[in-house]
C-alpha cells in the first residue's frame, strides 16, 4: 500500500525557513538538505509505521528523524487514513522543539 503525503501550510513555512538559514550560510548544503528531506518523505509513502511514536496513547502521531551531516531534521506527521499521512512540521535537531 502506498500513501500519499501532504503537508500542512505551518511543514511548508518550516522547509522554507530551514532552507533559506542554509542558503544563506551554504548553497550547496542547501541543495542537498532538500534532497535528502524529499527523500524521507518517499519513505513516508510505504512504511509511515517503521517511525518512533510521539505519544503512547497516539499510534498515528509519529516523526521521522532525517539525517543529514552530523545532525539532521526531525518531521511530525500523522497517518490520518490508510492512504495518508500528513506532515505537520518539520525542525532542525538542535532546535528545542517543533514551531507552532
Amino acid at each position: 500500500m502506498s500513501y500519499h503525503v501532504r503537508y500542512t501550510k505551518a511543514a511548508k513555512e518550516d522547509l522554507h525557513r530551514l532552507y533559506d538559514f542554509l542558503l544563506d550560510h551554504d548553497p550547496h548544503a542547501a541543495r542537498r538538505a532538500r534532497e535528502v528531506i524529499g527523500k524521507s518523505m518517499e519513505f513516508l509513502r510505504d512504511f509511515p509505521f517503521a517511525c518512533r511514536k510521539v505519544a503512547p496513547d497516539n499510534p498515528f502521531l509519529r516523526e521521522t528523524l532525517i539525517p543529514f551531516g552530523s545532525r539532521g531534521y526531525v518531521a511530525l506527521f500523522e497517518i490520518e487514513d490508510e492512504g495518508m499521512v500528513t506532515i505537520l512540521a518539520v525542525r532542525h535537531q538542535r532546535e528545542e522543539d517543533y514551531h507552532s
